[in-house]
């Protein structure tokens, strides 16, 4: 993120001056490779977050009146100017934007070996409105009404045909938050031809609910609707937090779940509180949950997978340009006397159980429960059983719930372990048998003695 060469460092990258070059403030060109190199050493694919829908104002560092006029690269005009980003937009009818971004997307795979993209922005670029003051309903005509802008969702589909026909192994990344259909389905289809959207409306639902809810108030429908409203066989990558939650002005998860004694209370040494202990459980299930229901592939951002106390800002007139919250503190997740590495272990042990059992790659899970009075959540994905208790104080024995395949089961995956700073309250050798009843839609069904605490 921030790559592409950017004058204001408070605008996070996203008012870019020069598309052809890496931010001078990070290093190099020459380091940039080598820390992609590095990357593909260790068996890790980099991504570049892209911004081609929109450009810095500043003329004299950017491409704005390039040619001395306010039309050569963008719209002229008030329709070339984006009212709440105050930055410059393309007109994506124009030859010549058109070779120019397309080249960019060539250079940045070929000159620094980059895996693929994410497109920022792909809302504004694919509406006339860009979104501003628009509320997405899902009703097909505002995908294939007028407000649609042709020529940009031309310059996607030509972006995204041109990079898996000259990459085969490229990935393509959409932030969009209208869920127009076919984003994310292959050109020769009629699609845009993205490979994965952004589950954006994920994020926002925890951080409402986090704000406007008690937990023991929480909809266990409204939740799952949340994280399953997902087009069918179109991909998506699923989040718990993203800097638009924990920039300056909100908090992240852990601290909206813990920030009362986030500071006293987090070292393993202080008596347990009941606050901590709430937190920690919340922010496991909230990111577990998450990974399992919510799509085709998982992010972490910024710290999130150990739960990182502060908010994040950037040095701006607003706070006398410091840099005090323009960082994370990864020294809090090495101190073995704070209770930061248990959510780390959480995250580590999710990822091997995922690799063991690819839920990702499976269909969209089936989901047989969910439960208002009990708080419970059950659903079934990649022949496993996901069992959620979100209720504030009960636990439960002898609690039946359905399943489609019968046979044996046991636990293998639990938020309760003491590694994770759980209690170890559940039996992990216990063998549990289905029997012929069934319940919640499934053929068989069987008896948890002690659901998820």
């Amino acid at each position: 993120m921030a790559i592409l060469e950017h004058a204001y460092y408070g605008s996070f990258g996203y008012q870019v001056t020069n598309f052809f070059a890496p931010s001078s403030r990070f290093g190099t060109p020459e380091d940039l490779k080598k820390l992609i190199d590095t990357a593909h050493e260790n068996g890790i694919i980099v991504l570049l977050d892209l911004v081609h829908s929109h450009a810095s104002k500043n003329v004299e560092d950017g491409l704005n009146m390039f040619d001395g006029s306010d039309y050569c690269y963008f719209h002229e005009g008030p329709k070339g100017v984006h009212s709440l980003w105050d930055s410059r937009l393309f007109n994506y009818g124009h030859w010549e934007v058109l070779r120019f971004l397309l080249s960019n997307l060539r250079w940045w795979m070929d000159e620094f070996m980059f895996d693929g993209f994410r497109f920022d922005g792909v809302t504004s670029m694919l509406y006339k409105h860009h979104g501003i003051g628009f509320g997405f309903s899902g009703d097909y005509h505002e995908y294939f009404g007028e407000s649609v802008d042709e020529e940009a969702v031309v310059y996607l589909m030509l972006a995204n045909a041109m990079l898996h026909e000259v990459y085969p192994l490229v990935i393509t990344i959409a932030e969009d938050v209208s869920g127009i259909p076919a984003l994310c389905r292959p050109v020769e289809e009629g699609g845009l031809g993205f490979d994965y959207r952004m589950a954006m409306a994920v994020p926002d639902k925890w951080i409402q609910l986090l704000k406007e809810n008690k937990d023991e108030d929480w909809n266990m429908g409204n939740i799952v609707h949340t994280l399953t409203n997902r087009r069918y066989k179109e991909k998506t990558v699923c989040y718990c937090e993203s800097h638009d939650q924990a920039l300056v002005g909100d908090k992240t998860l852990a601290f909206w779940l813990m920030d009362k004694e986030m500071y006293t209370n987090m070292s393993k040494f202080c008596k347990r509180s009941l606050i901590i202990d709430r937190g920690i459980a919340l922010h496991k299930m909230i990111r577990f949950l998450t990974y399992t229901l919510a799509g085709e592939a998982y992010l972490n951002f910024i710290g999130n997978e150990w739960g990182h106390p502060e908010w994040l800002d950037f040095p701006r007139v607003g706070n006398n340009e410091s840099f005090h919250y323009a960082r994370r503190q990864w020294n809090l997740l090495f101190d073995n006397c704070l209770l930061y590495q248990y959510l780390n272990n959480f995250d580590i042990a999710m990822h091997h159980l995922e690799v063991n059992h690819p839920w990702l790659l499976s269909p969209q899970a089936y989901v047989s429960l969910a439960h208002e009075d009990d708080k419970v959540i059950v659903f079934e994905r990649a022949q496993l059983v996901f069992i959620f208790n979100f209720h504030p104080y009960k636990s439960f024995e002898n609690y039946r719930i359905g399943l489609e395949y019968s046979g044996t089961y046991k636990v293998i995956f639990t938020s309760d372990d003491e590694a994770f700073y759980g209690f170890t309250r559940i039996d992990k050798e216990y063998l549990y048998s289905t029997v012929q009843i069934g319940l919640h839609g499934r053929l068989y069904s069987f008896q948890v003695f002690k659901a998820c605490m």
